[in-house]
């Protein structure tokens, strides 16, 4: 595309634009309503769902926006009656056989199609419901995605996905006409670590998460920007969530969020499905000696350990923790006279790592340890008497005589154990392997009131 800029008029406004660039861009760029099924900018132009005709000067018919490249001196109109006749009849032809099925649908408050029959449509019918083609239902394809062919509109952002992103060509279009269906190829499952993306990408409901179907209404969910802390890649997401009356706030679903510093449009299967864990083996409440005890007890305990403590003291943090976390156990570690140190060989997985989204280094905030100089390793284990961990996994491997746990997780057994908060729970910077700094909002503000890290700190900081 030429770097050359043109002058173009689209509904009266002159704008200035890129030469060559698509006039569909332009058009999401300035916020100029056009619809469209196909067209997705991680996949580029298809045209085949045609519902992006706009009317250009000195053409004899409506043009498709997402295949029109930008000159100089184009004259186009996107909200014509003529387009909007255009429109309102391709429309028809997407709903022609399609299920009326909405108010059981999972995609209804995000679907294009009854956006745009809102906008474009709101016709009767003309075809009999008896006489619509039935195509099959709920199909299980793989990965938890299950596919409705009768509410596809076929405009195959799934296919161009297996194809060209992930290269894995697990789907296609088979049939003709009327009897068109997007479908597995013979003999294949969908089972590439990234297939979930499709769900998001499909416009209408005819690809849902499996997980997530019927288990919440979007219009309910409330969308909090936050971090994936799958990996060092950093992944930007939405974590979806709602509070229900006489419930607790829960996460339903993550999203892949936009940065196309990081991950694009896009992230890991594993990463979309990890809200899980954040709720399962919870660790809640504070013990000490495996029997709970009040959070109001937790200092003068943590002070008698403390206390009775006379040999080397070592505090573990985990390297998936936020920089202003660290930076707190840091200078709390100096209060105690005890050393810092975050092993970070623990969090390296070949198996998981790929040349995409998905990196070997499974903690999200290594980058953050180096930053700071926490050292990784520690000689001195023998001269140990004391360890205080705060959600590492490599606790398990320092066998001393007194412990302390700051956890997560029903993971790790302690003479103290101490709940903190999860990353969903609380908010901070993290920084990616790419040395890219980012803020992860909270999201989750449950009704257990569980301290974070800084919190915990807060409360002991003068306990020696």
């Amino acid at each position: 595309m030429s770097e050359k800029l043109v002058t173009v008029k689209i509904n009266d406004e002159e704008i200035k634009a890129k030469e060559g660039e698509l006039l569909i861009k332009l058009l999401k760029k300035e916020h100029m309503e056009v619809p469209y099924f196909c067209y997705h900018d991680a996949l580029g132009a298809d045209g085949n769902c045609r519902m992006c005709m706009v009317e250009i000067e000195g053409k004899k018919r409506p043009q498709i926006a997402c295949d029109t490249p930008v000159k100089e001196g184009m004259v186009v109109k996107t909200n014509s009656d003529m387009i909007k006749k255009v429109r309102k009849n391709i429309l028809e032809l997407e709903l022609i056989n399609h299920p009326i099925d909405c108010p059981v649908c999972d995609q209804a408050g995000e679907c294009r199609l009854q956006d745009y029959y809102m906008d474009y449509g709101v016709y009767e019918g003309r075809i009999d419901k008896a006489k619509k083609v039935h195509l099959q239902k709920h199909l299980d394809i793989g990965n938890n995605v299950i596919l409705d062919q009768e509410r596809c509109v076929l405009c195959q952002r799934c296919v161009r996905f297996t194809d060209n992103i992930t290269k894995t060509h697990e789907l296609g279009v088979i049939g003709r006409g009327n009897h068109s269906r997007i479908s597995t190829m013979p003999g294949k499952k969908l089972n590439n670590p990234y297939a979930m993306n499709i769900v998001e990408l499909c416009p209408v409901g005819a690809l849902t998460n499996k997980d997530f179907r019927f288990k919440q209404r979007v219009w309910f969910l409330k969308s909090t920007p936050a971090i994936c802390h799958g990996c060092a890649k950093g992944c930007n997401i939405y974590i979806d969530h709602n509070k229900e009356k006489y419930k607790d706030d829960t996460i339903y679903r993550i999203r892949a969020r936009v940065n196309h510093d990081i991950n694009g449009y896009f992230i890991c299967d594993e990463g979309r499905m990890s809200y899980k864990e954040l709720g399962i083996n919870r660790q809640y409440n504070a013990l000490l000696n495996s029997k709970t005890i009040d959070f109001g007890d937790v200092s003068k305990e943590f002070e008698k350990i403390i206390k009775e403590t006379k040999g080397d003291i070592l505090i573990l943090a985990d390297a998936n923790l936020y920089l202003e976390e660290l930076e707190a156990i840091k200078e709390f570690a100096k209060t105690l006279n005890a050393a810092v140190c975050s092993p970070l060989k623990i969090y390296i997985d070949e198996s998981f790592g790929d040349d995409w989204l998905k990196s070997k280094n499974r903690a999200a905030n290594a980058k953050g340890i180096q930053k700071l100089n926490i050292p990784q390793t520690y000689e001195d284990i023998e001269k140990l008497e004391l360890v205080i961990n705060f959600n590492h996994p490599a606790f398990k491997n320092f066998l001393t005589p007194k412990s302390i746990s700051f956890q997560t997780h029903k993971e790790f057994e302690a003479d103290l154990i101490l709940p903190i908060a999860a990353f969903s729970e609380t908010e901070g910077t993290l920084i990616n392997e790419d040395n890219i700094t980012q803020f992860s909002q909270r999201a989750i503000h449950s009704k257990q009131k569980i301290p974070n890290i800084i919190e915990w700190i807060e409360m002991l900081k003068d306990k020696k």
